[in-house]
C-alpha cells in the first residue's frame, strides 16, 4: 500500500506540517508560507450558522418498507406497492437549546425523514408531539425568541417562557404534553414521530384525503422523569447521540411503524375540531389508525458535520400524490424552512450528497449561485419554455387544489363545534393516571413558580383551571406551596 501524501487544498504536496515558514531561526513569519495561511483561513472559516432552532441533533440512514396497501389513499410511488423499499436519512433534535445544549432536557424533539424516492425527494418535518403551542406562523419568531437564551442574561428565562404562554391560552395543550411524562425521552429510539400536521394524500383517480402522520416507536416509550433527565444530562450532555450511535453500532436497529389517520376531504369542514389546527388532535375514535409501513435506522454517518449539520429537510418537498393542506403553520414552513437552508448552506445546498436526490436527477433551469456543483451541458438553454428539448413541465399537480372559503385576505377556516383552546388539554389531562397527573403537576409548578410577575403566574393559571378545574386547582396549590416556602 503506497504512503498516502498530504497535500494542499490545490493538490500540491505539503513539505511541511509541523513548522511554519520564518526568515531565519526565531524571526518572524513569511507572508509565502502558503500552507499556513491556507490552513489558518480555511480553520477561521469551518462553521457555518447553526439551526436558530433544532440545532442540537443526532442522525442515522436507514430505509422504510411498505407493509400495507394505500394505494386507494395515494399515488406517490414510494408507497405504491407491498414490499417496496426505500432508503432514507433521519434526523432527531431538540428545539430550543443551541448546538452545544444537553440531550436530556424538557423540550420537543425534532423527528424528521428524508425519503430518497424515485420521484424525487420527500422530507417528513415533524416532532415526537402530536401538537404544537401555536397554530399560525406570524407568531412563531416571537415564541422563539421566548424560549431561547435571554439577550440579557444569556441563560433560559422562566419569566420569558411562561409570558409567552400566558398570552397565548392555545399552547395549553402543548404545554400539558412537554410537561407531562414524556417531556424527557429516555432516547430518541423510545419516542413517537408525529407530523402534527395536517397533509393531504391524492390518489391516481384525483379523490383527496387529510391525512395525519404517526410514528410509533417499536422499542417501547420510555422517558425520564425531571431528576432522572438532570442527572443524565449532568453524566453526559450527549447521551441521545450516544445512545443511536451505539445502538445502530451494535447491529440493534431502531424501527418505527408508520400509522395515519384518514380524513376524507369533504368531512373537513363540519368536523367538531378545526382539523388544520395544529394544537388539536383527531381523536382516534373519530379516525383510527391505518398502518402504512416500517422505518429502520441501521447505518450511521461517516461525518457528523457533512452529513447531520448540513442535512436539509423542507416540507415544502413533496412527491406526486402527497401535497399540503391549509394548516396555517404549514403553509408558513414550506417557506421558512428553505429559506433557512438557503441562509445556512447556501443556494446549492440540494447538491450535498445527504440533499441530492438518488433515484432521479435534479433537472431544471436553476443555475449559477455558490458552490455550483451540477455544471450546465455544453450548449443547453438556461430558460424556458425553449426549442431545444431542454425539461419542461407536466401539467399534472401533485396534489390536489385545495378550497378555498371566503373572499378576503383573512380567511377563517369554518366553524367548528369543539374550537376552542382547552378542550382537548384537560382531555389529555383526564386520560392521564394519578401518578402522572402528579409529575405533570409538579413539572408545571417547578417552572411557573419562578416567574417574577403575579399577573403572569395568573394568566397561565386560568388556562389550567379551564382546561380541567381539578387540573387549575392542583396546578395552583402546588405553585402557591413553593413560593411561600
Amino acid at each position: 500500500m503506497s504512503k498516502r501524501v498530504l497535500t494542499t487544498e490545490s493538490g500540491a504536496p505539503v513539505a511541511d506540517n509541523q513548522n511554519s515558514a520564518s526568515a531565519g531561526v526565531g524571526g518572524p513569519l513569511l507572508l509565502q508560507d502558503q500552507h499556513l495561511l491556507e490552513k489558518l483561513a480555511r480553520f477561521n472559516r469551518e462553521r457555518i450558522p447553526e439551526r436558530v432552532v433544532h440545532a442540537r441533533g443526532s442522525g442515522a440512514y436507514g430505509h422504510f418498507t411498505v407493509t400495507d396497501d394505500v394505494s386507494d389513499l395515494t399515488s406517490a410511488a414510494f408507497l405504491s406497492t407491498v414490499g417496496k423499499r426505500t432508503e432514507l436519512f433521519t434526523r432527531f433534535s431538540t428545539v430550543a437549546d443551541n448546538l452545544g445544549g444537553a440531550d436530556a432536557v424538557r423540550d420537543p424533539r425534532g423527528f424528521a425523514v428524508k425519503f430518497y424516492t424515485e420521484e424525487g425527494n420527500y422530507d417528513f418535518v415533524g416532532n415526537n408531539t402530536p401538537v404544537f403551542f401555536i397554530k399560525d406562523p406570524l407568531k412563531f419568531p416571537d415564541f422563539i425568541h421566548s424560549q431561547k437564551r435571554d439577550p440579557f442574561t444569556g441563560k433560559q428565562e422562566p419569566d420569558n417562557v411562561w409570558d409567552f404562554w400566558a398570552h397565548a391560552p392555545e399552547a395549553t395543550h402543548q404545554v400539558t404534553w412537554l410537561m407531562g411524562d414524556r417531556g424527557i425521552p429516555a432516547s430518541y429510539r423510545h419516542m413517537n414521530g408525529y407530523g402534527s400536521h395536517t397533509y393531504q394524500w391524492t390518489n391516481a383517480a384525483g379523490d383527496a384525503f387529510f391525512v395525519k402522520y404517526h410514528f410509533k416507536t417499536n422499542q417501547g416509550i420510555r422517558s425520564l422523569s425531571a431528576e432522572q433527565g438532570q442527572e443524565l444530562a449532568g453524566k453526559d450532555a450527549n447521551s441521545h447521540q450516544t445512545d443511536l450511535l451505539q445502538a445502530i453500532e451494535r447491529g440493534v436497529h431502531p424501527s418505527w411503524t408508520l400509522y395515519v389517520q384518514v380524513m376524507p376531504a369533504a368531512e373537513a369542514d363540519g368536523y367538531r375540531f378545526n382539523p388544520f389546527d395544529l394544537t388539536k388532535v383527531w381523536p382516534h375514535a373519530d379516525y383510527p389508525l391505518r398502518r402504512v409501513g416500517r422505518l429502520v435506522l441501521d447505518r450511521n454517518p461517516d461525518n457528523v458535520f457533512a452529513e447531520v449539520e448540513q442535512a436539509a429537510f423542507s416540507p415544502n418537498n413533496f412527491v406526486p400524490g402527497i401535497g399540503p393542506s391549509p394548516d396555517k403553520m404549514l403553509q408558513g414552513r414550506l417557506f421558512a424552512y428553505a429559506d433557512a437552508h438557503r441562509y445556512r448552506l447556501g443556494v446549492n445546498h440540494t447538491q450535498l450528497a445527504v440533499n441530492a436526490p438518488r433515484a432521479t436527477t435534479a433537472d431544471n433551469y436553476g443555475r449559477d449561485g455558490l458552490m455550483a456543483a451540477n455544471a450546465q451541458p455544453r450548449g443547453e438553454k438556461n430558460y424556458e419554455p425553449n426549442s431545444f428539448g431542454g425539461p419542461a413541465e407536466t401539467g399534472t399537480p401533485l396534489s390536489a387544489p385545495l378550497a378555498v372559503h371566503g373572499h378576503t385576505g383573512t380567511h377563517e377556516a369554518p366553524a367548528h363545534s369543539k374550537d376552542d383552546d382547552f378542550f382537548q388539554a384537560g382531555e389529555l389531562y383526564r386520560l392521564m393516571s394519578e401518578e402522572e397527573r402528579a409529575r405533570l403537576v409538579a413539572n408545571i409548578a417547578g417552572g411557573l413558580s419562578q416567574v417574577s410577575r403575579e399577573d403572569v403566574i395568573e394568566k397561565n393559571l386560568a388556562h389550567f383551571h379551564a382546561a380541567d378545574p381539578e387540573y387549575g386547582k392542583r396546578v395552583e396549590a402546588a405553585v402557591r406551596a413553593l413560593r411561600e416556602g
